[in-house]
């Protein structure tokens, strides 16, 4: 597996970059890649299906000048930024049992990050709910998927030392909830996991025997994506 600690200039590019490497193993089937990244400045970020009008504070978000974008995965919608470490899993499917469904994928992945980090940091890190980790009953973590024929793409974010008032400030109660977040609000239900960005990115390289690799980046797709999908109100403002 390829290693690639890449953060794009923008977050339209790094979420645009994440398409275009699932494009491009789909199509060349060649390799798999754990990325990283964080982005300098704040955004939130709509789950393919999430309702703008119903998770986010548009008026607090364009107070603040921070952007409102969709990925191309499901779940939920969060807050990225300066102490959110995002990663970026690319998995073959092929020949790798637990990766065939939607439901033992994420079960296959949590299981294996969280038993990871509880091991390395001492703290009760569990898998909650369907995407989640979480010290005891807070989330630190969440993740979704994307599916080709192929590959998939895997990915998440990790609070290490993220503002949580911040996202209470621009997204209101979530409309669907894990029964384990028990109506609390996100600044009692998230935390932060205080540990140095190297430590986590050399903890999931080692449980994925990832190496680092120079960038053999799909730079037209992700050019392309930004400006057809990424950027582009249509896309970003739909549902």
């Amino acid at each position: 597996m390829h290693r690639l600690d890449l953060t794009l200039p923008t977050p339209e590019a790094n979420l645009a970059c994440d398409e275009a490497l699932l494009d491009d193993c789909e199509q060349k089937q060649d390799r798999e890649i754990l990325r990283f990244w964080e982005s300098p400045r704040p955004f939130v970020v709509l789950g393919l299906a999430s309702r703008r009008d119903r998770e986010v504070d548009a008026a607090a978000c364009a107070a603040r000048g921070i952007p409102i974008l969709r990925r191309c995965s499901g779940g939920g919608t969060v807050v990225q930024g300066p102490g959110c470490l995002s990663y970026t899993l690319i998995l073959r499917i092929a020949g790798n049992r637990p990766l065939e469904r939607i439901d033992s994928t994420n079960a296959f992945i949590m299981e294996r990050h969280g038993h990871l980090l509880a091991e390395a940091t001492g703290l009760p890190i569990r898998h909650q709910g369907a995407t989640d980790l979480a010290v005891g009953q807070r989330k630190f973590s969440g993740n979704a998927q994307r599916r080709r024929r192929r590959f998939l793409l895997f990915h998440g974010t990790f609070l290490l030392d993220f503002s949580i008032p911040l996202m209470e400030e621009i997204l209101p109660y979530p409309p669907k909830t894990p029964r384990y977040r028990r109506k609390r609000s996100h600044r009692t239900f998230l935390t932060n996991l205080h540990q140095p960005p190297a430590r986590i990115k050399d903890l999931l390289a080692r449980c994925w025997n990832a190496a680092p690799a120079d960038p053999d980046l799909p730079a037209d797709a992700i050019a392309s994506l930004v400006e057809s999908k990424y950027s582009v109100p249509g896309w970003n403002e739909r549902c």
